[in-house]
């Protein structure tokens, strides 16, 4: 088996030089297309891409990558078109908005492509869009999980800082940890927008506005690495009880100096690595799980970093 490894530098014109992992095997040529909400940003998708280009490379098939450098929904749903006018094999998408590309992902489909829903989406979703199976964590569940930690360690109110307000399933993170305190979640979501020092700055107001506020719940490095240094500027790191979704180098760096408590790990590289995996024995062989697959949650905390700390932001 030869690899042949094209471009693994992400670009802002995604739809003309898209990541792509090829390989070239003497049974059978296979191409899968990802499509992700992220905008090229959100250094978060490093892990996904990663997670594609091993499962290309050691199941010997073709995978592209593809995005809206800005994340602009409208602009995903578009990509998801153009990846089903060229008669991929099967395609690897999130699902951030059902209402925006619920259609296109049906079309697909409709067209006889093999689709998997991975990251954003529920296995609801997944099913009534016509996909194979939802690959993720369940979202709802994974913030009841934390609020229940948390409430078990004294906190009775919180901040949930939101930085992908338009996607609506993230937003359920949120709503399940409120329930997990068994409080209503008002108006403890606040939407930041991914700007960083807006971000920091709206934590900021917020919790000077709000001095009560137990705890600092962030859904991921592009809201915790800014909310890091409103703590910090505030003087209340390491006071504040403070967790987050997902990780990064300096969430695991928060981890380690005591000034967040948890990290969740949805493990983003099995997203992306077992749906390339389980398009490939699908296609080659007819094998498909029979259920979907939960990759989250998990809880990350300062006694387990070690192969964590090696590996966030390439593999964790």
């Amino acid at each position: 088996m030869k690899l042949i490894v094209k471009n693994l530098t992400l670009t802002a014109a995604v739809i003309a030089s898209p990541l792509m992992v090829s390989a070239q095997e003497n049974t059978d040529s296979l191409t899968y297309i990802m499509v992700s909400h992220a905008p090229d940003s959100d250094s978060w998708w490093n892990t996904i891409k990663n997670g594609i280009a091993l499962g290309g490379k050691q199941m010997g098939v073709t995978v592209e990558y593809r995005n809206p450098p800005t994340g602009d929904l409208a602009d995903m749903a578009r990509i998801i078109e153009q990846a089903a006018a060229s008669q991929p094999d099967g395609i690897i998408t999130t699902l951030a908005d059902f209402d925006v590309l619920a259609g296109p992902i049906r079309n697909a489909v409709d067209q006889g492509i093999d689709v998997i829903i991975i990251n954003s989406g529920t296995a609801e979703q997944a099913r009534d869009v016509g996909a194979l199976m939802f690959v993720g964590q369940p979202e709802y569940d994974a913030g009841f999980a934390a609020g229940v930690r948390a409430k078990g360690d004294g906190v009775g109110s919180f901040v949930c800082v939101n930085h992908v307000i338009s996607n609506t399933v993230v937003a359920e993170r949120c709503r399940g940890f409120a329930d997990g305190l068994g409080i209503e979640l008002g108006d403890s979501m606040i939407d930041t927008g991914q700007d960083p020092a807006e971000i920091k700055n709206r934590v900021i107001a917020y919790l000077t506005a709000n001095p009560e506020t137990d705890a600092i719940l962030t859904l991921g490095p592009t809201s915790a690495d800014p909310t890091i240094l409103a703590v910090q500027e505030m003087g209340i790191a390491g006071d504040i009880y403070f967790g987050t979704f997902d990780l990064g180098d300096e969430i695991v760096k928060g981890i380690k100096e005591g000034i967040i408590q948890w990290g969740i790990d949805q493990q983003p590289f099995l997203q992306a690595y077992l749906p390339v995996v389980i398009l490939s024995n699908y296609d080659r062989y007819g094998v498909l799980p029979g259920n979907n697959i939960n990759s989250g949650p998990g809880f990350v905390t300062a006694d387990a970093l070690e192969k964590v700390e090696k590996y966030a932001g390439e593999y964790r």
